[in-house]
């Protein structure tokens, strides 16, 4: 099953791996659980990568990330080689560029939704300036926070302390958010409301979202559907149902068995 190829911004991607590779072990040992990928991801676009158990998805995305380096390839994060880039000067990229949104909300215990959200900055030594202040005011009244605002992570439901990780996320409006199964921990409805969240930070605000995902009704909600089996991607398609993308990892599956 195929879609229509997707039509791109010209302009330079927010991520673009070349010929990437990522080998684990030697000799009969030797895994690539990436094997010479090359992919670009574009400004504003809301990106869903699957594939089957063990197939590379989470080490596309530290590698992409710059958490972990490619063992061969060239990967490019906001206009930056990370191949020439030393620990600290990632880390400094990272922070100022980039996002993460993880399964398990990874939340300061004491420290209060807002010191959440407010997190990056401190962590960047940033100050946050009048229009700063009035994006983050917005992103919380959005979420529907306000009245959660002062309260710590284990006085919030799942999908409340979500909502404050993606608040945190979108906060420094980084070059781009990785999410890590986003809603794997939240309940059904909860799970429509944060994949509608993160659409409309895609559509409405131009963020450009990658989320790792195995579910295909959370992929549903994305523009760009990338398929990644034993280390190299196997499929790109444009917007699909979750039956289309179920029939396709099951085409994969099976390939593969």
């Amino acid at each position: 099953m195929t879609s229509e190829p997707l039509q791109h911004s010209p302009a330079h991607p927010v991520v673009s791996l070349r010929r990437v590779s990522k080998i684990y072990g030697e000799g009969t040992g030797r895994v690539a659980a990436l094997d010479e990928v090359t992919v670009d991801i574009h400004r504003g676009g809301f990106t869903a990568i699957m594939g089957p158990s063990g197939s590379g998805k989470s080490t596309f995305m530290n590698v992409a990330a710059g958490l972990d380096d490619a063992t061969s390839g060239e990967v490019m994060l906001a206009g930056s080689a990370l191949t020439h880039l030393g620990d600290d000067a990632r880390t400094t990229l990272r922070r100022r560029e980039v996002g993460f949104i993880f399964q398990a909300f990874n939340l300061v215990p004491t420290l209060s939704a807002h010191e959440n959200i407010l997190l990056p900055f401190e962590l960047a030594g940033r100050r946050i300036d009048i229009e700063q202040q009035s994006w983050i005011d917005h992103l919380i009244g959005t979420l529907g926070l306000a009245d959660r605002i002062i309260h710590r992570p284990s006085e919030l439901s799942g999908g409340q302390q979500q909502r404050v990780a993606i608040a945190r996320a979108l906060a420094s409006r980084p070059a781009v958010i990785f999410a890590d199964e986003p809603t794997g921990n939240l309940d059904s409805r909860s799970s429509r409301e944060v994949l509608t969240l993160l659409r409309t930070a895609a559509r409405e605000y131009g963020q450009t979202i990658a989320m790792i995902s195995h579910d295909p009704v959370a992929a549903s909600y994305a523009d760009r559907i990338l398929v990644i089996a034993d280390g190299s991607l196997v499929g790109d398609h444009g917007a699909l149902s979750p039956q289309q993308i179920s029939d396709l990892l099951i085409g994969f599956e099976v390939g593969a068995a």
